[in-house]
């Protein structure tokens, strides 16, 4: 017999694979259920604590609490089965130190942990794409809104410019369009006024007055839209307005004037007050996927160093176990 197979002979251990596989995705299929089920149950409280009601339901700070502790249990009770299971379903070694063991086994218990991860990852790939797109899109967000409300675009997203046009919803432009031309029933030429603006068609009859009345409001918010997009309203422009208003509700040219620069002043309070809910809705946005990835990493690495200690304890056990035989006469 050579040396090299009485060496093999008298220490298997040492030329035999550290690493035993079908520990390892046994730990990983073990844990990766565990993770699937605990996660499906958290949802499921998740959902039967919140109410769409006021004043019933956990809050959103107690909602956020309970999250974070919930998925760090799931991690640390799915990750400590894993790495037992891995532990204790590993080749023993018989003829090994207790220091090469001991690594082994924590080696065991991480690797379970890694590749149970990445099923679990690959389960919710969708959830946690979206926790970081979140956060990504967040920053963007900020930016786009402020320029996306100094166009026509963006001043019918956040002012509801489409409530101005005919038959759109009933937005706050809209009603700031209504308030400037609304006739003053004291006046007594106010009819007349709201009555002479209409065109004639055919043999001198009167233009349909709805008709009229919208298209005008249509000019007004196209002519308030440009003043938002070159931040402040034209004096030909204002003066304009200052004349079609004094004509249609009858105003003297001094407070047509004052009324449309009122009635700006609101569209453009509205329209930044708008820009600055999407900032802060953009901030808020932000820090919550912050957050979240944060706790994802602290929960993930609590699960890695339990999935490694419990390999080590299922190890222990494997190797303390003690077969007793029958022998039958």
């Amino acid at each position: 017999m050579t040396p090299i197979e009485r060496n093999f002979l008298d220490n298997p251990d040492k030329n035999r694979s550290g690493v035993s596989w079908a520990a390892i995705f046994a730990g990983a299929a073990g844990a990766a259920a565990l993770s699937l089920i605990l996660l499906i149950l958290g949802v499921g409280l998740g959902f039967s604590a919140v109410s769409p009601w006021s004043n019933s339901g956990a809050s959103a700070a107690a909602i956020g609490t309970s999250t974070i502790i919930w998925l760090a249990f799931t991690q640390i009770a799915a990750s400590g089965v894993g790495g037992y299971l891995a532990g204790r379903l590993r080749v023993k070694w018989a003829s090994m130190h207790t220091d090469e063991v001991y690594f082994r086994d924590t080696a065991h218990g991480f690797l379970a942990w890694a590749i149970a991860s990445l099923i679990t990852a690959g389960l919710l790939g969708s959830a946690i794409g979206s926790v970081i797109s979140g956060g990504v899109s967040a920053g963007a967000t900020v930016a786009s809104t402020a320029v996306g409300a100094a166009g026509a675009a963006g001043v019918a997203g956040a002012a509801g410019v489409a409530g101005a046009l005919p038959g759109g919803s009933d937005g706050s432009t809209a009603y700031i369009v209504d308030s400037m031309v609304r006739t003053n029933p004291a006046s007594p030429d106010a009819s007349s006024s709201a009555a002479s603006t209409g065109t004639t068609s055919g043999a001198g009859a009167p233009a349909n007055p709805a008709a009229s009345d919208n298209a005008m409001k249509m000019e007004i918010t196209r002519i308030f839209i440009n003043g938002v997009r070159a931040k402040g309203l034209p004096p030909e422009d204002r003066q304009y307005l200052a004349q079609v208003i004094a004509k249609r509700t009858g105003l003297s040219p001094a407070d047509a004037d004052r009324r449309v620069a009122d009635a700006y002043s609101r569209t453009q309070t509205a329209i930044n007050n708008a820009e600055l809910s999407a900032k802060q809705a953009a901030d808020a946005a932000r820090k919550t996927a912050a957050y979240t990835a944060l706790w994802m990493f602290v929960a993930l690495l609590c699960g890695a160093f339990v999935a490694s200690l419990s390999a080590t304890f299922g190890g222990k056990q494997r190797d303390h176990v003690v077969h007793h035989s029958t022998v039958t006469a």
